[in-house]
């Protein structure tokens, strides 16, 4: 962009997409809204992404109807496939490439709540530094979140069948992957069972 025959830097966009679409089968109800410290998992993801940065921020839903305050819905009515119909439908409604559109998104989890905010501001800091796909790294081990410049999209959309998300592609193309140590920030652990909850609670010590 140019003003006055200067160039003008044009600030980087970047979404938030929380995947909480789930049912919970195994933890016996949905992941979404399991409260921790008089907030729900859904509102404690959409804060952490919000806190590290991104703007706009959906939430993806399915087995339950959320809202968070200052989250963009985005239904996902084939939910039982798996995880890689939540992810299509995040960046489908991000729409087409325009100059005033997001130019990555970040994707996290709403069943990882020990994740923090400053995990999301480097990533960022990545992509601002030239990266076009960032992982958060945690003791060598590549996890949540991740981001993906929309030039990347279509292929992660392609790649996300049944319950794989955005992983597919990442196993596809290791050689774009900038690994982000988060190490530090947080903890990538998930809660899949009522055990996992009751540690949890446990470590951030509400239990």
């Amino acid at each position: 962009m140019t003003t006055g025959g200067y160039a003008v830097a044009v600030p980087t966009r970047i979404a938030g997409v929380l995947l909480a679409a789930g049912e919970g089968s195994r933890l016996g109800a949905p992941k979404a809204l399991v409260e921790l410290g008089g907030r729900t998992l859904a509102e404690r993801g959409v804060a952490m992404l919000q806190a590290g940065g991104t703007d706009p921020v959906l939430i993806v839903t399915g087995a339950v109807q959320v809202q968070v305050d200052g989250a963009r819905v985005v239904p996902n009515p084939d939910w039982r496939t798996g995880m890689g119909t939540s992810v299509r439908a995040a960046l489908a409604s991000l729409g087409p490439a325009g100059l005033d559109e997001v130019d990555a998104v970040v994707i996290a989890l709403a069943d990882q709540p020990l994740v923090g905010a400053e995990s999301v501001r480097r990533l960022i800091a990545a992509h601002r530094g030239g990266a076009s796909v960032a992982v958060a790294v945690y003791a060598g081990q590549q996890r949540n979140p991740v981001l993906i410049a929309r030039e990347h999209w279509a292929a992660v959309a392609e790649a996300a069948i049944g319950d794989r998300g955005a992983r597919a592609f990442l196993r596809a193309r290791p050689e774009l992957i900038t690994a982000v140590e988060c190490g530090d920030t947080g903890s990538p652990d998930d809660i899949d069972t009522p055990d996992d909850l009751a540690r949890i609670r446990i470590r951030i010590n509400l239990g």
